[in-house]
C-alpha cells in the first residue's frame, strides 16, 4: 500500500535529517563560512551529477543570502577540459588548485564518498592547508569524509534521500548564519 511505504520513507527523512549530532555539526560549519567571508576568501563546492545540482544551490544561497562568496566548477568547458587535460579523476583538484586562495574553503559533495574526482579534490585540498567540509552517505568510513575537517555523513545507502538530507543541512547552514528560514528574495519591485 502506498500509505505504508511513504510513512516508512517519510520516517527515514526524519530520522536521517534531524539526528541531534548534526547540530553542532552546522553550527561549526556557519562559524567556518562566516570566518571565509571575514577573510575575504570563498567556498568552493563540487560534486557529481545529482550532487553538483546541490553544490550549485549551495553555492548560489551562500552567495546571495549568506554573504559568503562561493562557486562551482560545473561548467561544461571547464569539466571537458580538465578532465580531458588531467583525466576525470583529477578535474575537481586541477580546478580547485587553478582557482584557491589561502583564505578559502572546499565543500565536496558525494552520496559514497569514495568518487575518485571528489577523493583526489579533498586531498589537494587538505594537501594545500584549505579546510574540507563534505556531505556523504553510505560507508561511514569513506574516505572523503576521513579527509574531511568537518564531515557531514548521512547513514543510508537511499540515494535520493541522502542527497535531500545534503541539500537540508547546507541550507539549514545558510538560514542559521542569517538567523532567519524567512527573507526577501528580491532586492527591487516589479
Amino acid at each position: 500500500m502506498s500509505k505504508e511505504f511513504l510513512d516508512a520513507y517519510f520516517e527515514d527523512y526524519r530520522r536521517l535529517a534531524f539526528p541531534a549530532e548534526v547540530y553542532p555539526l552546522i553550527e561549526q560549519y556557519r562559524d567556518l563560512a562566516g570566518r571565509v567571508r571575514d577573510a575575504g576568501g570563498k567556498q568552493m563546492f563540487a560534486g557529481n551529477g545529482a550532487s553538483a545540482s546541490a553544490a550549485e544551490h549551495g553555492a548560489v544561497d551562500f552567495t546571495k543570502q549568506g554573504k559568503v562568496r562561493s562557486m562551482t566548477f560545473h561548467d561544461p568547458n571547464l569539466i571537458t577540459c580538465f578532465a580531458n587535460d588531467f583525466g576525470y579523476d583529477h578535474w575537481m583538484a586541477k580546478a580547485i588548485e587553478h582557482h584557491c586562495k589561502p583564505e578559502d574553503a572546499v565543500v565536496l559533495i558525494s552520496v559514497s564518498g569514495t568518487s575518485p574526482s571528489v577523493v583526489n579534490a579533498a586531498r589537494f585540498a587538505r594537501d594545500a592547508g584549505l579546510p574540507v567540509v563534505s556531505f556523504t552517505g553510505r560507508d561511514p568510513n569513506n574516505p572523503l569524509k576521513q579527509l574531511s575537517d568537518l564531515a557531514f555523513h548521512v547513514p543510508s545507502d537511499a540515494y535520493n534521500l541522502v542527497e535531500c538530507v545534503h541539500c537540508i543541512w547546507i541550507t539549514a547552514t545558510i538560514d542559521l548564519m542569517i538567523g532567519s528560514p524567512v527573507y526577501e528574495t528580491r532586492a527591487y519591485e516589479l
